[in-house]
């Protein structure tokens, strides 16, 4: 049982959520049958480092469906997301009052942090740059503080599932697994 009660969790989360900013996101879908993987570069502010600087990490959600579904819904799953219990208990709070992600299994995968620049804005920029000079648009660009890292990922994922709901759901309807 958490000390925290639900007010406390829903303000914990709304900061969180609210200092979250997913400046290029990725148009399209995620698949409707099978393993979807979410590329992404996590900037993160310097506030909370002694010196000041920003840091980059790059990384990739990988998010599962089950092989077969039942009625019985299981709730979703997301491993390596929060460094702490804390911000964990605020994400399954928000989940189980209000997102309906059942069978969904989200694994977080992260490279090592570097420093880069002492500046979000100018990281951010050479990031987009740099992915536009690849063409690359399947990577997204996720800002937050240190200490809501855990969240920007949370927030990127959650937001491209329900994204991808309309577009699944017609695919279920063209295949005839739907009405």
């Amino acid at each position: 049982m958490s000390p925290w009660s639900d007010d406390d969790m829903m303000a914990r989360f709304q900061r969180a959520w609210d200092a979250v900013r997913i400046l290029r996101d990725v148009p399209h879908s995620l698949f409707t049958f099978g393993d979807s993987e979410l590329p992404y570069f996590l900037v993160c502010d310097g506030q909370d480092n002694r010196d000041g600087l920003v840091s980059v990490t790059r990384g990739e959600v990988k998010v599962t469906r089950p092989l077969i579904i039942t009625p019985d819904s299981g709730p979703p799953e997301f491993r390596e997301f929060f460094d702490n219990a804390e911000d964990s208990a605020a994400a399954r709070f928000l989940l189980a009052r209000s997102a309906a992600f059942t069978n969904l299994r989200f694994t977080n995968q992260q490279g090592e942090a570097r420093v880069v620049t002492d500046n979000v804005e100018e990281a951010c920029a050479k990031l987009a740059r740099d992915l536009d000079r690849d063409d690359d648009a399947s990577v997204a660009i996720l800002t937050a503080p240190k200490v809501f890292a855990g969240f920007a990922v949370f927030r990127y994922a959650l937001e491209r599932v329900q994204r991808s709901a309309p577009d699944n759901i017609q695919e279920l309807r063209e295949r005839g697994f739907l009405p």
